[in-house]
């Protein structure tokens, strides 16, 4: 059996563990060395949060293998605690340190893969740096957090950043008993979302106790004053809001891990991730990039893109083992698809959301839902919230948000496939989906979405956004509500007037023909109804998107 290559791959857990197993069995000959700084080479960083509100039971749990297991299954020599210091390209040697015996050596090689991965944001703030403040990063971390949590039961827990390490962690913390609070300069939590959907989110924080700070960024961390207790510190945000805390999640995001490469001459991107091509190779013909690490092309708007999600990771790694040892494959994208438990909501997203087309110059429409997790007259369903983003000329899917206590994963999945197979809001309304009553509708909620955008597409209905509905002018509009008594009494929207559905034909006379009539109702179905009614008797109508519901959420969200 001829040599085959030295791959030596800087970085463990999603991306290089999984370039290391698909270079095994591709190649018996190959020589595979991979180094980790830490002491695990591969375990569930995905599940730390867990782990420290104590659903995952024992940390034993997070590790997806050891060291001697990998050695074993693969033939690896895997080196923990072990730092890369430099990359010397000309040479095509990687300088390393033994973290036990501080020993440095050079370590030759054929190929190198990066998989550094990214690094938590930590900002120049007076007094980040104190004990009691913590990153969430590996396993140390997390056993550190947990270790400083059972000395403060019942504590003041501060997560600052509300992503989703922040929300994932205010949510494992309250469940230890911890009073909670969340500070996010941003105006909202979860970025991916659009704010109205995001708003969802902010009202479930809310009902379980947790204070949330949004558009306050933090200012300074400091020693308590007299009267207050904090074991950690009392972190100070810009409205002088004063937040004591025996414990501080430090969540604010994190930035790739690209030192290395950059100082090893390798190209950057506009990003700051290490720029690869479709390949995965860096600007040195024997380096390659994979993971958390890289800049990526987004796969909707094709621009360069920060995505730091562990199924990226995976398929990155797969691919470059592919292409370092003779099967060429591309990589297509990341398409930003993700999923996070909030308390006892479910929030996901693929594709782009309004900012990302916006700020990518894409034109775009968009319609809101709210369907049923599964049919209605089946025990347990739950409603929920839907927006679909899709290309008014084409009908090309470009995004999808959906929140709910149930579903969501499944309606993500779907449209999430239906966005990387370039699918159009028509292909989407036709989708043969699994039925049965327990678990979807005849019509599932991604089928509505396609049939509502389709309509939207064919003139059938049009509709405004619920942001919209604020600036409508009054001397060319009509708002009409058509819920039921009952619904009307219990709130509406200022300045409109109330017909319910089903007395809309007895009273088109009341209704003026020379001005837009803007009808909405609890979720959008039933003023759909009513547009057609009133479009085939001649007035001007126009759905609002959503409806009550997500003009409920917008309102919240400041929009």
């Amino acid at each position: 059996m001829s040599r085959g290559p030295k791959i030596l791959i800087i970085g463990g857990v999603a991306g290089g563990a999984s370039a290391a197993a698909r270079a095994r069995r591709l190649s018996e000959s190959a020589e595979i060395i991979m180094v980790e700084r830490g002491p695990h080479v591969s375990f569930a960083n995905c599940g730390l949060p867990y782990y420290v509100g104590g659903e995952i039971a024992s940390r034993d749990d997070l590790l997806v293998s050891t060291p001697a297991a990998l050695t074993a299954r693969f033939n690896l020599d895997i080196r923990v605690n072990t730092e890369a210091v430099r990359i010397e390209p000309a040479a095509k040697t990687v300088v390393l340190r033994d973290l036990v015996t501080d020993r440095e050596y050079s370590e030759p090689y054929d190929v190198l893969i990066l998989a550094t991965g990214a690094a938590p944001v930590r900002p120049p703030v007076p007094g980040i740096e104190r004990p009691g403040h913590f990153v969430v990063r590996n396993v140390p971390d997390a056993l550190a957090i947990e270790e400083w949590a059972n000395r403060y039961p019942g504590g003041q827990a501060v997560v600052i950043g509300g992503g989703y390490i922040g929300l994932e962690m205010a949510e494992q913390l309250h469940r230890r008993g911890m009073q909670v609070s969340i500070a996010e300069a941003l105006p909202q939590v979860a970025a991916f979302l659009d704010p109205e959907t995001a708003a969802l989110l902010h009202e479930e924080i809310r009902a379980h106790g947790v204070g949330l700070y949004l558009s306050d960024a933090v200012s300074a961390f400091e020693n308590a004053r007299s009267g207050e207790r904090a074991a950690a510190s009392v972190v100070v945000l810009r409205s002088g809001a004063r937040l004591p805390a025996d414990l501080v999640i430090l969540a604010m995001g994190v930035r790739p891990e690209a030192s290395l490469a950059r100082d090893a001459g390798l190209a950057i991107g506009v990003t700051g991730g290490i720029k690869v091509d479709d390949h995965l190779r860096t600007s040195d013909p024997a380096i390659w990039a994979i993971g958390d690490a890289i800049e990526v092309r987004h796969g909707v708007t094709g621009a360069p893109s920060l995505l730091p999600l562990a199924g990226p990771a995976n398929r990155q790694g797969r691919i470059v083992a592919d292409n370092i040892l003779g099967t060429p494959r591309t990589y297509k994208g990341s398409f930003g698809t993700g999923i996070m438990r909030v308390f006892d909501l479910v929030a996901g997203s693929t594709g782009a959301n309004s900012r990302a087309l916006d700020s990518a110059g894409m034109q775009y429409r968009a319609v809101h839902l709210h369907p049923s997790s599964h049919a209605g007259y089946y025990p347990g369903a739950c409603l929920i919230a839907m927006k679909l983003l899709f290309d008014p000329d084409t009908g090309r899917v470009l995004g999808a948000q959906a929140v709910g206590r149930d579903g969501v994963d499944k309606r993500i999945d779907v449209l999430a496939t239906a966005i990387q197979a370039g699918l159009t809001v028509e292909d989407v309304a036709e989708l043969e989906l699994g039925y049965a009553p327990p678990f979807g509708s005849a019509k599932d909620p991604a089928n509505l979405a396609g049939m509502i955008a389709s309509n939207h597409r064919t003139g059938l209905v049009s509709s405004i956004s619920p942001t919209e509905v604020s600036r409508r002018d009054p001397n060319t509009t009509v708002l009409l509500d058509v819920r039921e008594p009952s619904e009307w009494s219990e709130g509406h929207i200022a300045g409109a007037i109330h017909i319910p559905l089903g007395e809309i034909r007895a009273r088109l006379n009341e209704l003026p023909r020379d001005k837009e009539i803007i009808a909405y109702c609890r979720s959008g179905l039933r003023s759909y109804y009513a547009c057609r009614i009133l479009t085939q008797n001649g007035f001007r109508a126009t759905n609002v998107s959503g409806a009550y519901l997500t003009w409920q959420a917008a309102q919240q969200a400041g929009c």
